[in-house]
């Protein structure tokens, strides 16, 4: 089976010099794999802003969303797990695009292999800021609010908070991108414990390329009889701000790539 992996393309994001140019690259991308791909994972911050209204949607994305349901029409699975900025999904891209979208984590066999998936900023320890807020962006009654007052003021606020948020490195409360890997680092090997059967772990949200290998002594483990993964790694995925990046699995082994800019 051929998957391939995308993660925080922050597609319509106020930073972007051209944001259709960036949307066109991200096409250009999923033209090219069009007739090798079985299964695509876009795993979260696909989008920088999204809110579904009962009746209406965002402008934008015209291309992007007419690609994926290119892809979905001609029979590639597309599985779309949320992110914290496009948490707002509710029945438009399923419906209309025909993908399947997951809040929260993943695990599917691929190729007798098994792949844990999420986002990422929901894993680890979170500081309580960050939960707090996490919280109220979920809550349903807290959404129902947001969707009364008018677009003309959520969706500048919205954008002009993802700026701020980048521009200050984020709202998670780490000091460093390298604390948030040893968060997720420590996060998979608790998790590694229960599930010694997992072979991958992919996350997305931390905006940088990394691949390694997770190794779990016998005498870690809460399953000691249990067979473990010939081998396990953690990967995070990129982005499509910097790295232009993606993960393939080609059957056999998984390869975590850029396109040439």
């Amino acid at each position: 089976m051929q998957a391939y992996f995308l993660s925080d393309l922050h597609l319509g994001a106020p930073y972007f010099k051209d944001r259709i140019e960036a949307e066109r690259r991200v096409v250009s991308f999923l033209e090219s794999i069009k007739r090798k791909a079985d299964v695509l994972y876009l795993l979260g911050d696909i989008l920088d802003y999204w809110y579904e209204y009962r009746y209406v949607v965002p402008r934008g994305f015209v291309r992007f969303f007419g690609k994926l349901a290119e892809l979905s029409d001609s029979g590639i699975r597309i599985v779309w797990l949320i992110g914290n900025h496009d948490i707002w999904i509710y029945d438009y891209i399923p419906t209309e695009l025909g993908i399947e979208v997951v809040d929260g984590d993943l695990t599917e066999v691929i190729d007798g292999r098994k792949f844990y998936m999420t986002h990422g900023d929901g894993v680890g320890e979170l500081k309580p800021a960050f939960r707090l807020m996490r919280g109220l962006f979920r809550n349903k009654f807290c959404q129902k609010l947001f969707s009364a007052i008018h677009p003309r003021w959520t969706v500048p606020f919205a954008y002009n908070w993802s700026s701020h948020s980048r521009k200050t490195g984020g709202s998670s409360g780490y000091e460093s991108t390298g604390a948030m890997v040893e968060n997720l680092r420590k996060y998979s090997l608790d998790y590694l414990k229960t599930h010694p059967d997992i072979n991958y772990f992919i996350y997305g949200h931390l905006h940088v390329m990394l691949q390694e290998p997770l190794a779990l002594s016998p005498e870690a483990s809460q399953t000691p009889h249990a067979p473990h993964a010939p081998h396990a790694a953690m990967i995070v995925l990129g982005d499509w701000i910097t790295h232009f990046s993606y993960g393939h699995w080609d059957g056999t082994r998984f390869e975590l790539a850029s396109i040439p800019v």
